[in-house]
């Protein structure tokens, strides 16, 4: 099913309805969250978008590009599971990765800093324990 994310009808600051003048806009179509999870294999899907881009979606995530504070490297590390998830207390029970994850990995504890679901790879910073 469709989302929408257009603002056509809603409630104004003052409780009054705002009534629709237009319908509703094929551009104005969303997608469901694409809920990346960790897992063995990666899996990154491609999404044909506006204009004829691509849109890389993770589905499945088994490493991220960690880099080191203090060293200032990147290294690929393997994701074996997600700490904290403040966007959703239920994701981290589901292992689902967003922004803003703390994941665990084989180095420690790494903030993420990408969207997974957006940007096709986990990229994060580790963080002291």
């Amino acid at each position: 099913m469709a989302i929408f994310h257009g603002e056509l009808s809603g409630r104004k600051p003052t409780g009054g309805r705002i009534k629709p003048h237009r319908k509703k806009r094929k551009y104005e179509l969303g997608r469901e969250f694409s809920e990346p999870k960790i897992g063995e294999k990666q899996k990154v899907v491609k999404i044909r978008t506006k204009g004829g881009g691509l849109k890389l979606r993770m589905k499945i995530v088994a490493y991220a590009n960690a880099l080191d504070p203090k060293t200032k490297k990147v290294k690929k590390v393997k994701v074996i599971d997600v700490v904290e998830n403040p966007a959703n207390s239920f994701y981290a029970r589901a292992d689902i990765i967003t922004k803003g994850t703390i994941i665990k990995t084989e180095l420690g504890n790494a903030k993420v800093t990408s969207r997974p679901g957006q940007d096709g790879t986990v990229n994060a910073i580790l963080i002291k324990e």
